[in-house]
């Protein structure tokens, strides 16, 4: 029973990985783990089920690493933006690093972040929350200098799908060749760095 449900979750992520979130169709994801409709909508429900089973997998790890760095960043100067940036940054590279279903939970998240969150079902809105991204971007926003509130969410949804993207980017290539072609950082490095430069760029005052 649970190998089954194991195939549909990771049908369902080749899926999405060929056609994006909204080209997630059940029979397809049926298809590809080789069972039938009936037996998927057994187990999940609904497509919009089936999608907040894939990253049902990562809420615990993401809420308690992101709950961690919170609280750590919570104990910074009001300006120190890169403290909270890291607690979107640093769990993300680690659960990138953990395998392939982590870097396409990172990838699925990506996508959603471009999305109107109105169009979300209140299960996916659910699943969202609990990984306790909310509470990080909200002490993001009071850190950040004054914006029109339409900027802050354009800044908060680019910088989430960059990061997302960039470190399941990088595992994935590091997954493929033990020879990079270029120089690539060391993982304590790399965290650093992107953890400046989306600080600068979420820091940088509103020319209008």
């Amino acid at each position: 029973m649970a190998d089954r449900k194991t195939a549909i979750l990771d049908a369902a992520i080749a899926v999405i990985a060929r056609r994006g979130v909204r080209g997630l169709r059940v029979e397809e994801v049926a298809a590809d783990a080789g069972v039938a409709v009936s037996l998927l909508y057994y187990h999940f429900g609904t497509r919009e089920d089936v999608l907040c089973a894939v990253l049902e997998r990562h809420v615990e790890f993401l809420a308690q690493r992101e709950g961690e760095l919170l609280a750590k960043a919570r104990r910074t100067p009001a300006d120190d933006v890169g403290a909270v940036v890291e607690a979107i940054v640093r769990p993300a590279a680690e659960l990138a690093a953990s395998g392939w279903r982590g870097r396409a939970c990172l990838l699925i998240v990506a996508e959603l972040a471009g999305e109107d969150p109105a169009r979300f079902s209140p299960e996916l809105e659910s699943v969202l929350a609990r990984t306790g991204g909310n509470e990080v971007y909200a002490l993001l926003e009071e850190r950040m200098p004054p914006l029109p509130r339409e900027v802050v969410d354009e800044r908060c949804s680019l910088i989430t799908s960059f990061i997302l993207r960039a470190v399941a980017d990088r595992e994935r290539a590091k997954a493929r060749t033990s020879r990079p072609s270029r120089h690539v950082l060391d993982d304590e490095a790399f965290v650093e760095n992107l953890v400046a430069m989306v600080a600068g760029s979420v820091a940088t005052p509103w020319p209008g």
